[in-house]
């Protein structure tokens, strides 16, 4: 037989290595168990908190949404305006009210020194208190001869100033100065046809032997041919009006009324009327029979 024998089991209530005496009122694991269930339940409510915050989250934001957006507001939503739409029908183009070009001038006015119309009349020169003055349509006659003929007939003319009788409307170059007639030539330069106005049959134009007309271009009168241009007729026709000089004439522009010709430092021109004695008699001039 062994010499030892079994040893019988330590009893229940021997104290562990760390001192401490087991506790033989519970069962063993009671405490595992109830920290596992504690974290079991701990966890089934944290997983159904989230699922109520994610759930609320997307019907938050689309309340939200919905709030910010203008469509989702009636007209009578507080605090939007609503503009609407303009029609393409009434909205203009770009050039539907652009300012149209301008009248073009003719080819005759820009070719001028016109460009504007001429004013209102001004007033007319007074009439003639001399018993020999004639109507404002026709020369008078003068001492030295026949004053001019009627618009309706052509005829040879000299045009002589009644503060310098020894001086006669002349040709020189282009222009019409205030020249004596001494020579031949200065007397070929100083006779014209007067024709009926081009513009107007009871008013005059002059015509020169080599076929050019008498007109006004910058208001200073030259010699020109004639263009056949409404404006050229109109710039060498002269409408005679009663001088205050017995058997004198004053000539007014049939385009520019109130502007007579007169001479100025001896160049014939056009000018506004004064109501001087000096302007009265540079604008005064005897239509007498031609000199060559």
């Amino acid at each position: 037989m062994p010499d030892s024998t079994s040893q019988p089991p330590p009893p229940h209530n021997t104290s562990w290595e760390n001192g401490w005496t087991p506790d033989t009122s519970r069962a063993p694991g009671t405490r595992r168990l109830w920290l596992a269930g504690a974290l079991a339940l701990t966890t089934i409510a944290v997983c159904a908190t989230a699922i109520v915050i994610t759930d609320k989250q997307p019907d938050d934001t689309s309340h939200t949404k919905k709030a910010a957006d203008p469509s989702s507001v009636g007209s009578d939503g507080p605090g939007l305006l609503s503009f609407a739409s303009p029609s393409k029908k009434d909205t203009p183009t770009s050039d539907e009210h652009t300012p149209g070009s301008t009248k073009s001038p003719t080819a005759s006015a820009t070719a001028t020194e016109h460009s504007s119309t001429p004013s209102a009349k001004t007033p007319a020169p007074s009439k003639s208190t001399s018993s020999h003055g004639g109507s404002s349509s026709s020369g008078s006659s003068g001492s030295s001869g026949s004053s001019g003929s009627s618009s309706s007939s052509a005829a040879w003319k000299s045009v002589r100033s009644v503060n310098y009788p020894d001086r006669y409307w002349q040709v020189s170059g282009d222009y019409v100065k205030l020249n004596p007639a001494g020579s031949a030539a200065a007397r070929r330069a100083s006779t014209f046809k007067l024709v009926k106005g081009l513009a107007k049959s009871s008013c005059y134009s002059f015509t020169t032997a080599d076929g050019r007309y008498l007109r006004h271009r910058n208001f200073v009168l030259r010699a020109e041919r004639n263009d056949g241009s409404a404006l050229f007729k109109q710039d060498a026709t002269f409408c005679p009006r009663t001088s205050s000089y017995s058997g004198a004439v004053m000539l007014e522009s049939v385009n520019y009324p109130g502007r007579y010709l007169r001479h100025q430092n001896f160049q014939l021109k056009l000018d506004r009327y004064q109501n001087s004695s000096l302007y009265q008699q540079d604008s005064a001039f005897r239509l007498v029979g031609g000199l060559n």
